[in-house]
């Protein structure tokens, strides 16, 4: 990892890749060689996608298409977005392969990944990622669609409380052992400033 600022660094492989502090990612993996994952599979790979959310990450927006997957988080300040990937496509494609009963890789070595820039709206990426089976022709309206987990609908947040909740800048668990610091700078919310749609 380079250092590219006081807040930003970068690798390359294949692909670059940019890691910057407090931001929010909008992540694209693909199977190897377009493998078209049943239906069962993509149901691991959703779940894996979300099993995460508030624990490494606030997790904004997924959906699974038959060969790829967008994903839109903001990780929690101890987890890198190399470390976060291969978590879920490690977990994801041991599961897969285990209920497929197949071997070998199943997902691309690499995932295209980029930085939401401070002006996009977090709510209006999540409705573009939703709209992808909708824009395939797999369905006609994005709530037929399966493999799709929308922040603001699935996790119950604005049911229980009556508003979108934001993402904290750490995870709970990490939030929970501070001691340091006022009782206001802990509860204070994240840093950056919020894009989730009120």
């Amino acid at each position: 990892m380079v250092p590219i600022g006081t807040d930003t660094h970068a690798t390359r492989r294949h692909l670059p890749h940019l890691e910057k502090d407090d931001r929010t990612y909008f992540v694209t993996f693909a199977t190897a060689q377009r493998f078209v994952l049943a239906e069962e599979a993509r149901d691991i790979a959703l779940a894996c996608c979300v099993h995460d959310h508030r624990l490494t990450f606030w997790l904004h927006a997924a959906v699974v298409m038959p060969d790829h997957v967008h994903i839109l988080f903001s990780p929690y300040e101890e987890w890198s977005l190399d470390r976060i990937m291969k978590r879920i496509k490690g977990v994801s494609s041991r599961r897969i392969n285990l209920i497929m009963n197949r071997r070998g890789t199943l997902w691309q070595d690499e995932s295209f990944d980029r930085i939401l820039r401070s002006t996009e709206d977090v709510r209006r990426k999540s409705d573009y990622i939703a709209e992808n089976p909708v824009r395939k022709g797999i369905v006609e309206n994005v709530e037929d669609y399966r493999w799709l987990w929308r922040e603001w609908v699935d996790d119950g947040e604005r049911e229980r409380t009556g508003r979108i909740a934001c993402p904290p800048l750490s995870s709970p668990s990490t939030a929970a052992a501070r001691t340091a610091g006022s009782r206001r700078e802990r509860n204070s919310p994240p840093r950056s400033a919020c894009r989730c749609a009120r």
